[in-house]
């Protein structure tokens, strides 16, 4: 039986959060998530982008597909999250996630560990729950040129997420399509700013007068 995989970069020093990055794939599919295929390698910049005091988790899917009512990919996220209520039950949890990844990462964001998810060029369709978001940081950032996934049903969740409670920036991305190559340093600079702004840092001990 198949299982999901961890590629982990640890933290400089005790992480103070904890990233789970999810790629994006097909629409149906049960052929293997390989790691050379490039919606994997797609994610591998984003870690790079990620502050030095959070560890990073890529996920790869047991499958490459959604797979209809399975939804294979967001079982996948149940399962690290599990794992991160056992390595890490104190850290928030951040999920970022493109494509079907970022519809993942959307789906899966109510787990109680988690507190804010980066959703990049979702792929959102009708019906979509966003219930699970309520009281989660939520950015939805998609390129205006995107003719996989749909920038305008991106931006109408983003309102249904913000009525059910989620605190959500909805972010147009001109000048670049799905694969977030045009305009690459802007994407992994924007997430690596959104996890650092979720980041929680270090109580600063007040000033004493001498």
């Amino acid at each position: 039986m198949r299982t999901p995989a961890l590629e982990v970069r640890e933290a400089a020093g005790g992480p103070r959060a904890l990233v789970i990055l999810l790629h994006g794939g097909v629409v149906d599919g049960h052929g293997r998530a390989h790691r050379g295929r490039a919606a994997y390698l797609r994610m591998l910049p984003f870690r790079r982008a990620m502050p030095d005091d959070v560890t990073v988790w890529r996920l790869r899917y047991r499958y490459r597909g959604w797979n209809g009512a399975a939804a294979d990919p967001v079982r996948d996220l149940a399962w690290a999250l599990d794992q991160a209520r056992t390595r890490h039950p104190l850290l928030p949890v951040i999920l970022v996630g493109h494509s079907m990844g970022g519809r993942a990462a959307l789906w899966g964001a109510g787990d109680p560990q988690v507190t804010a998810v980066c959703a990049l060029a979702p792929w959102i369709e009708p019906g979509d729950p966003v219930e699970q978001l309520a009281g989660r940081t939520v950015l939805i950032a998609h390129g205006v040129a995107d003719r996989i996934t749909d920038p305008a049903a991106s931006r109408r969740y983003a309102a249904a997420a913000e009525q059910a409670g989620a605190f959500v920036t909805f972010l147009d991305v001109t000048g670049d399509g799905h694969g977030m190559v045009r305009r690459a340093r802007f994407w992994h600079r924007l997430v690596g700013d959104f996890v650092a702004a979720r980041t929680p840092r270090p109580d600063t001990a007040p000033a004493t007068s001498s």
